[in-house]
């Protein structure tokens, strides 16, 4: 009888591979790869924050409203634990995505800033950085698009029958994925090349 009991759970480990464990499995370890990706995306252009602020501080130190909401946005960011299981969590990837989405938009308006210092867009570092930056909000993009992607083929994978079955048996669940208003927001990175003139704003009369 001792020996009938694990021969059945091995007979049945086989029965469930054989619908679709193993693709479960891989749709899952694809999934966290992708967002491997986003959080190491964000965290380099986390990390390209403090010396930005710093190098169009130099030139703009008056702008202390813009230079602030970055500051505090790139602090909110830092302050949420980037982890494998916020990915899990509906609750904590809304405030990731929330705080991301508020540095964003805090740096589309520190970069709009420096528009108005030919000093700043003249200075090397500041170029290097911009440069850094536009290329990291690319990455992120790519990155995002991806794990989209991967968590919507995970999800469409255990919903299926008879994958279901496999996915109720072993605990795998639907997974949250990232939620955008606008669909062209994740293929598309935020301009941030300032290399052409732009119009001057309008006078207030």
């Amino acid at each position: 009888m001792r020996i009938a009991r694990p021969l059945l759970l091995v007979v049945l480990v086989a029965l469930l591979s054989g619908c679709g464990y193993n693709a479960i499995q891989r749709a899952d370890e694809q999934v966290k790869a992708a967002w491997s990706e986003v959080l190491n995306q964000y965290q380099r252009r986390a990390d390209l924050v403090p010396n930005l602020v710093a190098t169009v501080k130099g030139y703009a130190s008056h702008e202390e409203r813009v230079l602030t909401e970055v500051t505090n946005a790139r602090a909110k960011v830092g302050s949420i634990q980037m982890t494998p299981e916020l990915a899990n969590d509906p609750r904590a990837l809304a405030a990731f995505q929330q705080a991301q989405g508020e540095l964003s938009s805090a740096l589309t308006r520190l970069m709009a800033v420096s528009e108005n210092y030919p000093n700043l867009k003249a200075d090397g570092l500041f170029q290097n950085l911009q440069a850094q930056l536009e290329g990291t909000e690319n990455r992120i993009a790519v990155a995002r698009n991806r794990y989209v992607k991967a968590v919507q083929d995970y999800n469409a994978l255990i919903r299926q029958f008879p994958t279901v079955i496999t996915a109720k048996v072993f605990g795998y669940q639907v997974k949250p994925n990232f939620t955008v208003e606008n669909e062209k927001a994740i293929s598309t990175a935020p301009t941030v090349d300032f290399s052409q003139p732009q119009p001057a704003p309008a006078r207030s009369r």
